[in-house]
């Protein structure tokens, strides 16, 4: 009886085994047969646009902007990459790429260089902050965009490319070649020694071989300017090499660590990577300033140091992008650049917000609910979450930026003084040393007014949309006089504002002028001193007493939200 039960379990299992497959088989089978079903359907719908839609149409970008929809669809790093764009794909993933070596933008139907990098073709040229382009290799840049005049700026090193452009104060229009060179920005823009035992570094990406380099001002700083204690500053840093990520966490921890795993549909792809080298200090207190703007490889170093207990982290909640892209050819020379894994740091979670519906404006994680929100520890037993982000140990709140200040910015206000005053000073102090004065104040609130510059604050829009609503629902008349003695009391006075929101809006002053005399670097040095994110830093790596309670075991970080 038994030896007839196992034949007909064997039998049972056969059939099942065989059904599994054919199971499997029919899957795989049907979903190529709809992938093959739908591509047909594809090719003929453009076909038929391309022979009976009224007006002509341009084949690259409706099939561009199909593909660009598509891959939305799934997720905001799954992208397209024809081979029109392939020199910006190298030059975010390496930071090298030949031309002039400067940042351009757009200043009303203008377009402008904003800053140009020192040591640079640009800058050795001579040309400055400020200066707009007339002409780029013979054309006429009137209607052409950003990057129809980024693409003409780059090309073979060491070719010169003429320039024709406008200057604040010249008369006449300047004719300036340029020599293109092979540009490699410089990872960390600024590293120094805050006061006589705290370093600081400024890293700005994780491009190729940045991590090295970290390994030796970290080593330069300990050694030569006998640093007891270290700030990492990666606030607004995007991100870049996985393995850069490592070899920066590997600075730290010892050898033999883990720092961060991916896993994905793949599994032969899923990989641990681990801290391969001997650091250079377990012990110096360490902190690590981060932002929203803080993504992808920022988020795996400060994840992990925090993890791994080995650093506070300071600042505002992080991006929340922990998913990991793979590059694939495709025909005619473009790329797609494809979601394959997701990040896991040593405590277990997962960087990557959970849930793309709750994003802020910029993309970054929004409110998470909780139930979609899980506990994890770090390596001393403190609480963490995931849910997307990195959630700092110690949070700051920072200052809202005034509508004024905002708008100062976006109508160029701020730049374009600095513009002047750059033209009529030949030069100023030191970074450290300079401020505004009242007198260079009182100079930019008359250029400001001469501007006929114009603003509406936040809450005068709420309350012109509350009149709007009012009128619509037959309420304003018989609150007409309320609405006009609010629009009294709440209006903005200019003068009254420029003198309120004063502070702020000499922080970002000194950040332009210095920059047109120190360049970046400068701009750096400058803004330490008043920077809240550098103090609250500072306080803790020098406070033992400090330090040791935020890695106390039983210690809850609080939740993304």
């Amino acid at each position: 009886m038994k030896a007839v039960n196992k034949k007909k379990l064997g039998i049972i299992l056969s059939v099942v085994l065989v059904i599994g497959v054919v199971f499997t088989s029919f899957t795989r089978d049907e979903k190529l047969f709809q992938i093959d079903k739908n591509l047909d359907i594809y090719y003929t719908l453009v076909r038929e646009l391309n022979l009976f839609y009224v007006d002509d149409i341009n084949p690259n970008e409706l099939v561009k902007t199909s593909i660009d929809k598509m891959l939305e669809s799934l997720d905001p790093y799954t992208t397209y990459i024809p081979e029109s764009e392939m020199e910006d794909f190298r030059f975010m993933t390496t930071g090298e790429y030949a031309g002039i070596g400067a940042l351009i933008g757009k200043h009303g139907d203008q377009i402008i260089i904003s800053e140009p990098y020192e040591g640079f073709p640009a800058q050795k040229a001579g040309l400055k902050a400020g200066d707009v382009f007339l002409e780029v290799a013979g054309k006429s840049t009137d209607k052409m965009s950003t990057e129809d005049v980024s693409n003409l700026l780059k090309g073979p090193a060491n070719q010169v490319v003429k320039v024709k452009v406008e200057r604040t104060g010249e008369k006449k229009p300047l004719d300036i070649d340029i020599v293109r060179e092979k540009i490699q920005i410089d990872a960390v823009p600024y590293y120094g020694m805050l006061d006589d035992k705290t370093g600081y570094i400024r890293l700005s990406n994780f491009t190729a071989n940045c991590g090295d380099e970290v390994r030796g001002i970290v080593k330069e700083l300990k050694e030569k300017n006998k640093a007891q204690s270290l700030i990492l500053d990666l606030r607004s840093n995007p991100g870049g090499l996985l393995n850069e990520a490592v070899k920066i966490v590997n600075i730290f921890v010892p050898k033999g660590k883990e720092v961060v795993s991916t896993k994905g549909k793949v599994k032969q792809w899923d990989k641990a990577y681990f801290a391969t080298e001997n650091p250079i200090d377990t012990l110096m207190p360490l902190a690590v300033l981060v932002n929203r703007g803080s993504a992808s490889a920022s988020e795996i170093v400060s994840g992990a140091l925090q993890d791994l207990d080995r650093a506070v982290i300071i600042g505002t909640r992080t991006f929340g992008k922990g998913l990991v892209q793979t590059t694939r050819d495709l025909s005619y020379n473009s790329k797609l650049k494809v979601t394959t894994a997701k990040y896991y740091i040593p405590s277990g979670r997962c960087i990557q917000a959970l849930d793309y519906s709750h994003r802020n404006d910029d993309g970054s994680v929004g409110v998470v609910p909780d139930s979609l929100i899980s506990e994890f520890n770090t390596s001393k037993g403190r609480k963490v979450y995931d849910g997307g982000g990195i959630t700092p140990d110690i949070k700051l709140d920072l200052d809202r930026i005034s509508n004024l200040s905002i708008n100062l910015v976006q109508d160029f206000m701020i730049f374009d003084f600095a513009t002047q005053y750059a033209t009529t000073h030949e030069s100023i102090p030191e970074p450290e040393a300079f401020k505004i004065t009242d007198d260079i104040y009182r100079e930019f609130k008359e250029f400001v007014k001469a501007q006929n510059f114009e603003y509406e604050s936040e809450t005068e829009k709420s309350l012109d949309e509350l009149e709007k609503i009012a009128k619509e629902e037959k309420y304003y008349e018989s609150a007409k006089a309320q609405f006009e003695a609010l629009k009294t009391t709440l209006g903005h006075n200019l003068d009254k504002d420029l003198d309120q929101f004063g502070d702020e809006i000499k922080e970002m002053m000194v950040d332009d002028i210095v920059s047109r005399y120190y360049y970046q670097k400068g701009a750096i040095k400058a803004s330490l001193k008043t920077d809240k994110g550098i103090t609250q830093a500072l306080e803790t790596v020098n406070n033992p007493t400090k330090l040791s309670s935020v890695f106390q075991p039983g210690v809850v970080i609080s939740k993304a939200n």
